[in-house]
């Protein structure tokens, strides 16, 4: 039987896999084959929070560029499908109690600025000129940051929060959209374009001469001169195939969604992150039998819930997350999940928004799912080349896979055809860990921008 054959081989079909297949067609490459052993966008891009942002830390602008570069994509991917994937433009609500947390707020949107996520504005007066988001849409809202520190307008436009609330930063050029709606608008471009699928498992990618030759899916060989490692928790399972360690980790997130029938959450909110370390509120009865069976349950938690509602019409669905554990771990599927992360992850939400704290009688019936992170050390993506001719990689999109994946597909595409590079490139290539003094930088790393 005559080998198939193909211009480029793409291991993997999620958001990161089919934005690279979407991307090379839009510079000229179609005979593509998209491989998973799985449906496209299954494995793990159906299970995120959906939401995006550019307000992003240094060192260095880099991350904050090529989210703007990504934003626009999207934003260009919206306008020609009439919005099929509902973007919108709510913000990030970052929220605190704490009065020490204002000057840290103000720094880091000026920082935001100074990267170039648009401009910091302040709003200590009742009279600010303050902008709340429209609920759907992105055309004509604000960029940059505002952070608001009066507690009169803090009450005026989000009465929902604890009423102790003494500080917002409203990230503007984030919002969130239809994960599966934007990945299938640009899978079925792509395959106008030729993209074909095919499902198995990769097996072996093989190499002549230090160059890559074929990929084996599932007892069936691909000739192919370019494979492009998009395996999503699996990518470090894949460089292995091309003898390649790539520098990555992955971490075990779950979200809840449940219907919201007492109206804890407004239809209308952003997303909604509290910023301060919670300990839970349990009642003494359930704090002593706590103390036998689940004492890590009782001790502070350094990270704050966030949520934002789902769905739009009447949809009462509302998601709910809290990171309480980041170990690294071997991705195993199917995923299990503390049972108590429902209940933890509602009464977390309270301390933003009180009205959440009725469900702690009666707890909602509550669908958990997740996924695996996959990140670097630093949590900037890997897209670019891989040291064997031939191989590229785009992926370790640490949980911001849906936000990213437009400009990291757009990264490889530029890549594998020869196209002039942009600026922030360099950050995102695996060849800077041969960088002596990237790698100094990492040593002092600060803030990786994981919610």
């Amino acid at each position: 039987m005559t080998p198939d054959t193909a211009e480029v081989v793409i291991c993997g079909a999620g958001i990161a896999g089919i934005a690279t297949a979407y991307h090379l067609t839009r510079q000229g490459v179609t005979d593509i084959v998209l491989v998973d052993e799985r449906p496209p966008l299954s494995l793990t891009s159906d299970k995120s929070t959906e939401c995006y942002r550019n307000v992003w830390p240094g060192p260095g602008d880099a991350m904050v560029t090529a989210m703007n570069r990504s934003i626009d994509l999207l934003e260009e991917l919206a306008r020609e499908s009439g919005n099929v994937f509902r973007m919108n433009r709510r913000g990030y609500l970052f929220a605190s109690a704490d009065p020490g947390r204002i000057p840290r707020f103000i720094q880091s949107a000026q920082e935001a600025a100074d990267l170039g996520a648009g401009a910091a504005r302040v709003h200590a007066s009742a009279a600010s000129d303050y902008r709340p988001s429209a609920a759907d849409g992105f055309e004509g809202q604000p960029v940059g940051v505002d952070v608001i520190t009066d507690r009169t307008l803090i009450r005026r436009h989000f009465p929902y929060l604890a009423d102790d609330t003494v500080a917002l930063f409203h990230g503007r050029r984030c919002g969130w959209l239809s994960g599966q709606q934007l990945g299938m608008h640009m899978l079925e471009r792509a395959r106008d374009k030729g993209v074909r699928l095919m499902q198995g498992r990769v097996e072996t990618i093989g190499t002549t001469g230090g160059r890559v030759s074929a990929v084996a899916v599932s007892g069936r060989t691909i000739a192919t001169p370019r494979v492009v490692n998009a395996a999503g928790p699996f990518v470090a399972r894949v460089g292995r195939l091309l003898g390649v360690e790539l520098p990555v980790y992955c971490e075990q997130h779950a979200k809840i969604a449940f219907a919201d029938t007492l109206g804890a959450m407004p239809r209308a909110a952003p997303l909604l992150i509290w910023t301060d370390p919670v300990r839970v509120a349990w009642t003494e009865e359930e704090r002593e039998e706590l103390a036998v069976s689940r004492p890590d349950l009782l001790e502070e938690i350094p990270t704050g819930a966030h949520g934002r509602p789902e769905g739009g019409g009447d949809s009462p669905i509302v998601l709910l997350l809290w990171t309480y554990h980041l170990d690294p771990v071997e991705p195993v599927f199917p995923l299990t999940f503390d049972p108590a992360y429902a209940e933890l992850a509602i009464r977390g939400m309270a301390r933003m928004v009180p009205a959440f704290a009725r469900y702690a009688d009666r707890l909602p019936r509550a669908v958990v799912d997740g996924g695996y992170y996959t990140k670097t050390r630093e949590n900037r993506f890997l897209a670019g080349p891989l040291p064997v001719e031939g191989a590229y990689v785009c992926g370790a999109l640490g949980g911001y896979g849906l936000m990213a994946s437009n400009v990291a597909g757009e990264l490889v595409a530029a890549h594998v055809t020869g196209r002039p590079l942009p600026p922030y490139a360099p950050a995102f290539a695996l060849a800077r860990y041969d960088d002596p003094a990237y790698c100094a930088l990492l040593a002092r790393w600060g803030d990786s921008g994981q919610l």
